[in-house]
């Protein structure tokens, strides 16, 4: 089995690769997920789902082989992440950053001699990759980032009837089959869920497959899932990183599914907007796993980056975000001025988003609260009372 070691810290990361080429990319999977989840997108991108395993040229320091006559062909590798998978769960949070976890993915581009790749990530896999860009931006091509936030109080849902029920849920599962019902809620749209295949809808199809993919790999450990939660709500990009990621030059895919329930398309329009005009915004109708609900939009995306990355083609044929202008601009609320660099925004603004932070804290609080109260309570037991001595 391909392990990649961590020098220094004996962490083990499990990993695949795919295809043939010159051209390397890495996928960087999301919270709770494994390589697998990339399933889709390996299949776009190489034309197959059959791992390297035990070929020569997959191992460390391995050549670049061509797929073809004309060299044009693709080579991924996907990992699991640390705490989940096949790969070693640290027992500490402080082992679990999106800083340490893209040295995880720097250490396997070094395990397989990749100076270069195209770096593309999904929800916690696209913050790790925010980092890895700002790391060591010279090793980067091209960045897609997919259903990404700013971490910390940006990883909380907006706040409606849905997100609560599934929040309730999720804390709930304790099996497979309670965790793929949530999941499928968490993951797709509605509209994606009821369509037919046949005779079936998609949510019994898909729950079949997600009761028997969780069974497989394991419910994750609670010490993996608290440790990439931490990752997640301690992850933010400085100024300072954008910038860094911005000064290199590479190009940028911001894929996000409109109905997202768990990242708000909101965030990654908010990232792609600093990343201007390196970025593309590409928002679909879907949910969270929108590479697995538009797969074939997904999968062009991609491929259409990666060949305006081939071809050099500048930033501004590349972007469809409007220029940004000098002077003054009519925000939501009131007139903000844009002008000598920061802008300075309206007091109303802030009031607004200190006040969902707020309501955001609050609900955090109250369901932490509901649940630790339910298991106090189930572990009363009742005492017995025996009968009067006369």
């Amino acid at each position: 089995m391909p392990f990649c070691e961590v020098r220094n810290n004996g962490i083990k990361l499990f990993y695949r690769t795919y295809g043939r080429g010159p051209v390397k990319v890495v996928l960087i999977i999301g919270l709770a997920g494994t390589h697998e989840s990339w399933g889709p997108q390996i299949r776009g991108l190489t034309g197959t789902d059959a791992p390297n395993d035990g070929d020569s040229a997959a191992v460390e320091g391995g050549p670049d082989n061509e797929s073809g006559g004309d060299g044009s062909g693709i080579e991924v590798c996907a990992f699991d992440n640390r705490g989940m998978g096949r790969s070693s769960v640290p027992t500490k949070k402080s082992s679990y950053t999106t800083k340490i976890m893209a040295k995880d993915a720097i250490a396997i581009m070094d395990h397989l001699g990749w100076k270069e790749a195209h770096v593309f990530g999904h929800s916690m896999g696209a913050m790790i990759a925010c980092k890895l860009a700002a790391m060591v931006p010279n090793r980067i091509l091209s960045l897609a980032v997919l259903n990404v936030t700013g971490g910390g109080y940006e990883c909380f849902p907006k706040l409606d009837r849905k997100t609560v029920s599934i929040a309730f849920r999720f804390l709930r599962a304790k099996t497979p089959e309670q965790r793929a019902a949530v999941d499928l809620d968490t993951h797709y749209s509605t509209e994606y869920l009821d369509e037919y295949v046949g005779s079936n809808t998609r949510r019994a199809i898909l729950y079949q497959e997600y009761v028997k993919a969780i069974s497989a790999s394991g419910m994750q450990s609670p010490c993996g899932f608290d440790g990439q939660v931490n990752a997640c709500w301690r992850h933010k990009m400085t100024p300072r990183e954008i910038e860094m990621i911005r000064s290199t030059g590479f190009l940028v895919s911001v894929i996000h599914g409109r109905h997202d329930v768990i990242a708000q398309i909101y965030y990654a329009r908010r990232l792609a907007k600093k990343l201007h005009p390196f970025a593309r915004m590409v928002d679909l109708h879907g949910g969270h796993l929108v590479s697995h609900e538009r797969t074939e939009e997904v999968n062009q995306a991609l491929l259409e980056l990666i060949d305006a990355t081939e071809k050099k083609v500048s930033p501004e044929d590349w972007t469809n975000l409007p220029t940004k202008r000098p002077g003054w601009i009519r925000s939501k609320f009131t007139i903000i001025s844009n002008t000598g660099g920061t802008s300075d925004v309206s007091i109303t603004y802030r009031m607004l988003e200190r006040l969902h932070l707020i309501l955001l804290f609050f609900f955090s609080v109250f369901v932490l609260a509901f649940e630790y109260g339910r298991k106090a309570i189930r572990s009363l037991k009742p005492v017995r009372v025996g009968a009067p001595l006369t």
